[in-house]
This record gives structure tokens, sequence and C-alpha cells, in this order.
């Protein structure tokens, strides 16, 4: 057996990944392994058998409805709502990825089928009945520092072996298993699928090797363990959830012969409980109203959706934490009204302050949301400050320049009485907010920034606003809402022309799209040059603008060497030379990591010009750019300071960071990066560049998002011909199977009920 060395992957399957996805990986539907294949809905019989299963009490199912959209909505949000499956699967971008070492031969797998296709999948949104999530200590970290013990290494060293795996797989077992890793292997040898790298030929070889004849394409515990693997591929591709269909489908292309028997099996008794299933009820507009009147025993359309289990409770928990937060606020005690004009001359000066700082009956302090509204900078403040006036929950929508206008609710805010912060995603985001109430939404969870938590364990505040809101994915959004109190206030905002989320979601969009609570949109325009350009990207024009000052550059190269070669000059020369940005601000964005335009091949080009050297320290140098990412999705500039045997010395955003040896792997040459490494942060400089092979993993969502990292220029070298324009006014963004938005919709709906 030999796997994939995890180093060269793209993908979020490693434990803590050295790169954030290809933004093709993070922005498209799964992908097939093989041939994209179109998965065949579930036939009436497939899904009986599937829900019988469960509605005998044995398994994990729930009946939802989902109400049906609306039949025209002006909301973009909504038009790009996944509400019905792609049309075919995507290739996948970590295969396609020729800078990535080819795949080793793998051992015999017990069915001669070729790997499974990644479950493309539908929206569905059905909730089943959530289990709490206990109220996170800190923030998401990153890989654990707690050492295996050199036993549970020993024994899983002997067992790989048995099965003919390669020793280098050991650590990363551990890792990925636990301690326990000899026990569950030896029980379950198709496990070591979920070690990252592992493909499904291989966990087949290895269960071969220690099971012998015992090992069948038909064992349940390898359709359970194929079926997570399906799951956490989609996961990596932003879905949630997939539908039974193309889970069926990916488990027959693996030989399974009766997938939906082993579908039912693990949803019931048979399984572990790692893979949950929710059928939907679909209603076409106005369906309800005809089946109540003319026809009450006609037989619903329903969907079986499958999800991993920790990403359904994750969205679960956000869709309960949310609905707590617009059901449990209660506003505040209002302002005595202004007297009238024939009171006014008998009420002295004194009386009058009395009354406008006078107590509520209860003791609270009387606040004036109006007064603050009234005081705005701007108009679409005034509106936001409004809007939290009244609401436990708003949105706020906005580019870069409507920035100012969280900051001015949360100095209103302040001004009132109330403990007000604004979060950002990113270091850099934190320094654009020009606050001194501003913090790094990790830094706000994890204690080390921010009011810190009250003695119940929420956050001791009484309004939060998070900026960068459409990088929030599910697991981090739940955490961030499951640590606001009862009755505070919540503010997500961001752009939603924006790239989703890297992990898996799409929250902002999702709870724009369910209309569960006020949203605010900025009227407030992105100035500038480059704000002109990426504003009608936002919309689906590509225009020329005037940039007198060379703010915008487009530069067309006839094919990708040339495209490289102008993007690698204006970085180093023309750039610096001409407009007087140091080439050390200036980034490069492309679209995948892999092929003679991807981040590889650049930051290797950039480092021999910018900071050439031996790579001493595991192949960096004192000096070079790189990006550190602890943790699938999450992506963070920096510059090594320092290394030796103990691993590396990092300056993250005026942070200093210590990676371990073991860990070096997470980091990267950073001068390039991928538009969803870029997203919450902005340069000087920015050299966006796409070659021809980039031109079928564009989307408005890419480009808009490429073309506004820049603060004083921005630089587009590309060799895709028509496919840029093309993107932008037609391909807005790829689909994500989620169930928030239908949750979000059956939940507020039983509010106002």
């Amino acid at each position: 057996m030999s796997v994939e060395p995890t180093p060269t992957t793209d993908t979020h399957a490693q434990a803590a990944g050295p790169e954030a996805p290809t933004d093709a990986q993070t922005a498209a539907p799964a992908a097939a392994e093989a041939a994209p294949v179109a998965a065949a809905p579930p036939t009436a019989a497939e899904l009986a058998q599937a829900m019988r299963a469960i509605d005998g009490g044995t398994g994990t199912i729930v009946t939802r409805r989902r109400p049906a959209p609306p039949v025209a909505d002006p909301d973009p949000d909504d038009a790009d709502s996944n509400d019905a499956a792609p049309d075919g699967a995507q290739p996948d971008a970590a295969a396609a990825d020729d800078g990535a070492e080819p795949a080793p031969a793998a051992a015999a797998p017990p069915t001669s089928e070729q790997p499974a296709a990644d479950a493309g999948a539908a929206t569905a949104d059905a909730r089943p009945v959530p289990t709490p999530r206990p109220a996170p200590a800190s923030a998401p970290g990153g890989p654990s520092s707690a050492e295996p013990s050199a036993d549970a290494l020993r024994a899983t060293a002997e067992v790989l072996a048995a099965g003919g795996a390669p020793a280098e797989l050991v650590a990363a077992t551990v890792a990925t298993l636990g301690e326990g890793a000899p026990a569950l292997l030896r029980e379950d040898p198709w496990a070591v699928l979920g070690v990252p790298g592992v493909r499904p030929e291989h966990a087949d070889g290895f269960a071969r090797g220690l099971l012998g004849a015992a090992c069948g394409p038909d064992d349940p515990r390898r359709a359970q363990a194929l079926a997570v693997w399906l799951l956490s591929r989609a996961a990596l591709r932003g879905h949630t959830a997939v539908e039974l269909g193309d889970i069926s489908t990916g488990l027959e292309k693996q030989g399974v012969t009766d997938p939906t028997g082993a579908i039912a099996l693990m949803l019931g008794e048979g399984g572990d409980g790692s893979v949950m299933g929710f059928q939907e009820e679909l209603q076409e507009p106005g369906a309800h109203r005809a089946a109540s009147e003319d026809d009450d025993d006609a037989e619903p359309q329903v969907r079986v959706l499958l999800a991993l289990d920790r990403l359904a409770l994750a969205e679960d928990s956000l869709a309960d934490g949310l609905v707590r937060l617009i059901s449990t606020f209660e506003g505040d005690p209002a302002p005595a009204p202004a007297p009238d004009a024939s009171e006014a001359d008998t009420e002295s000066e004194s009386d009058t302050e009395a009354a406008s700082e006078a107590a509520s009956d209860d003791g609270a302090p009387v606040l004036d949301w109006a007064a603050a509204a009234d005081a705005a900078p701007s108009p679409s403040a005034a509106a936001l400050i409004r809007a939290v006036a009244g609401a436990g929950l708003v949105l706020h929508t906005g580019g870069e320049a409507a920035r100012a206008e969280p900051v001015a609710l949360v100095r209103a805010a302040r001004g009132l009485g109330l403990r007000a912060w604004v979060a950002a995603a990113t270091a850099d985001g934190r320094r654009r907010l020009a606050d001194q109430h501003a913090v790094t939404l990790a830094g706000l969870l994890a204690g080390a920034e921010g009011p810190g938590r009250s003695s119940d364990g929420t956050l001791a505040l009484d309004l939060l606003v998070v900026c960068d809101s459409p990088a929030l994915d599910v697991d981090a959004a739940a955490t961030l809402v499951e640590s606001v109190a009862d009755g505070a206030r919540l503010v997500l905002s961001g752009d939603p022309a924006e790239l989703w989320s890297a992990g898996p979601g799409r929250v902002f969009a999702d709870v724009l799209a369910a209309k569960a609570c006020p949203v605010v949109a900025s009227r407030t325009p992105d100035f500038g040059p480059i704000g002109e350009l990426a504003s009608g990207v936002g919309v689906g024009e590509l225009l020329p603008v005037e940039a007198p000052d060379k703010e915008v550059v487009i530069v067309t190269a006839k094919d990708g060497p040339e495209a490289v070669h102008r993007a690698l000059q204006l970085v180093g020369d023309s750039i610096p030379r001409a407009l007087g940005i140091p080439a050390e601000q200036v980034r490069v964005l492309t679209p995948g990591h892999g092929g003679p335009a991807g981040t590889r091949a650049l930051n290797a080009a950039l480092k021999q010009r910018f900071n050439p050297g031996p790579g001493t320290f595991g192949g960096f140098d004192a000096g070079d750019a790189v990006v550190h990412s602890p943790v699938p999705g999450t992506a963070r500039p920096g510059t090594v300071r320092a290394g030796g045997p103990q691993g590396l010395l990092l300056d993250c955003e005026g942070e200093e960071v210590r990676v371990p040896r073991e860990q070096v792997g997470t980091v990267r040459h950073g001068w390039a990066l991928t538009a969803h490494q870029a997203v919450g942060r902005r340069w000087p400089g920015v050299v966006v560049l796409l070659a021809p092979d980039a031109a079928s993993e564009l989307t408005r969502q890419w480009v808009y998002t490429a073309f506004s990292r820049a603060e004083r220029h921005l630089s587009v070298v590309h060799a895709v011909g028509p496919a840029l324009v093309q993107a932008v006014a037609a391909v807005p963004a790829q689909g994500r199977t989620t169930r928030l938005r239908g949750a979000l919709v059956e939940q507020t709906a039983d509010l106002r009920d």
C-alpha cells in the first residue's frame, strides 16, 4: 500500500494543510474522482427503503418541510442560492493540478470499480433535533501540541505494517485516530480512510492485508467509511450536506452492490452515528394552498440528505443560536416623549434635563437610539443604528468604504453606555477599522482581545459587530453565536459579492437569503478607479475605468508563459519604479497552487528574485514572505525571522508565531497567493495573474475578491481572452448544498406564528 504524499496536496484533506484550497476547489461543487458523473435521483423505492429503516426509531433521519422560494426574487443571494442540483460535477482541481506529484500505484481494491465520484448535490434544508454544543472556551485552535505516546506509535506501526501500509503513515494515523488507533484499525481497517492522503483503493488494500479472504466490497464497515469519505470530500468544496442519490452513486462506483441498503444500515442501528440523514418535504410556490384545498391525500415530494455528524450539529447549533438571539431580544427602554409646545413653557430647564436622564420603571437606563442615529456620520450609518436599536440580529452589507458604518455604530452604542465591540477576520481587517474597540475574531473568542467572558461563559458585551462575515464557515459561526449571550445584539457585516468561506457552508449568504432579520444595505460606494472597477464586477459588468494615476492597469498576454513573465516584471520592476510601491507590499493572486502559473511556481520565481538563498530552515530563509495555515481554511501572511532544529520563528502581522519542526509543512512561501488566502486582507499593490488554464475556474465572486484586494494599484495580467468577461457576466458563484437557510426560514416562521 502506498499513499499520496500529503505535503503536495491542495485540499483540506490534511489535518493541518500547508495551503488553503485552490479557489476552484472551494468554489466548485463536489467533483468526480474519475470522470464527471451526474448522479441519478433516488427512486421512490430507494427513498422508501431508506426511510423505513429510520422511521422505526433506529436512526437519525427527520422529516422537515422546506418552504418554497418566491416565484421572483430580485435578491442576488436568492438567485445564487443552491436550490437545484448542479448540472454536472466539476473536475477535481487537485487532480488537474499538474504541479502536484503523480499519485502512486495503489493496492488492488476488492472490486474492479473505479474510484467513486465525489458527491455533488443540491441544496436541501432540514433540521434534526439539535444536540447542544458546549460553549467554547477559546477560538478554534490549530494542531494539537500533545505528543503521541511511544507505545501508541509503536503499536500503530505494527498494525499498519501488517496491512502493508508504509511506515510514513504512522504519525498521521495516530494524529487522526488518536491513541486508540491500533485497536480501531484492527476492528475496522477502513478507518484508515480518514487519514489525510489515504484514498479508497489504499484503504481497500490495507483491509485486504489485515482481513484476507474476509475482505469484501459489501462489508458494512467499508460502506460507512466510503460514505464518510465522500461527505468529507464534498465538505472540502463547501457543502454541508449531500443528496442521498449522489452518495448512492458514489458507493456504487466503488463496488458496493446495494448502496441504498448500505446507507439504510449506516443510518440505523448498524451505523456509528458519523453520518446523519435528513428528509425534507418540498413544495412548489402555491403548492400548500392547492394541497390543503383540493387534495389532502397528495403524496408530498421529498428528498433525503446525508451529512457528517459534526457539520450537521454545527449547522443546527448555528440556526438555533441565531433564532435564540432573535427571540430573546427584548429591546431597550425608550426615552420619554418630548413635551408639547404648550407644556414646554411651564417646565423648567432642570425638569427637562431630569426627564431626559430618567431611568425606566425597572431601573434600566433609557437609551436614546434616535438621537444617536441623528448624529451618525452618514445616512447608511444612521440606518444601521436604527436597525440595531430594535433587533437582536441584524445584517449589514457593503464594500470597503462601508466598514466605517459598523465603527460608527459601535461608537454610538458606547456613547449610550453599552459594551460594544467590532471584530474583523484578520489583523489587517482590524487595522482598517481604525477603532480602539476593534479586535480580531480569533483573539476575541480566545480571550486574548476584547472584553473577556462573563461567568456563564458568554462574551462580556451587549453588542458585537462582526465584519468580514462571508468568511465564516459553519463551525466558526456556530462557535461565535454560542458565545453571544441571550438578549445581546449581534450584527453580521460583510460584502456579499466576496468569496464564501474556505470551510463548509455559506453562512452569510444563507442568513441573507432566509430574510430572518433586518438587513441594512449600505449606500456608501467604494471610491476611486479600483472601487469603481470592483463595483462593476459585483453587478456582472467588466467596464473600463478612468485611471489617471495608473491605479488600474489591464495587461493582455498571448499565452501563459508571457503572462507569468509580465506579472513577475510588474512586481519586481514596474510597480516599484513607476508608482513607488515597494515590492514587499505587492502580492500576486492566482486561482490555484499548481501549474506554471500557480502559487508554487510563482513563489519559487519570486523567492529567487527577492530573497535568494539555500532554504536553510526546511526550505525557508530569513526574510522569506510566507503564509501560515495552521488549520485548513486559515491563512496568515508573515515573514520568516529565524529558524533552527526546533522549527521556524515567524512574524505574522506583528505577532510572533513559533512553528514546531513537525508542523513546518503548514508554512508556504507567500509572495503569491490564491484569492481565498487573501480574503480579509488588502495590500497597496496587487497583481492578478490569469493564465489560460484558469479560464474554467473563474467566477464573478473570484474576480471581485481578487480585484478588491488592492488599495492603491491593481494590475490584471490575463491570457484567458473573453473568458474573463464571460465569468464576470454569467458565472456569479458555484453552488453549495447547505441546510441553514431552510432551517432559519422554518424556525423564524414558527416565531411569527
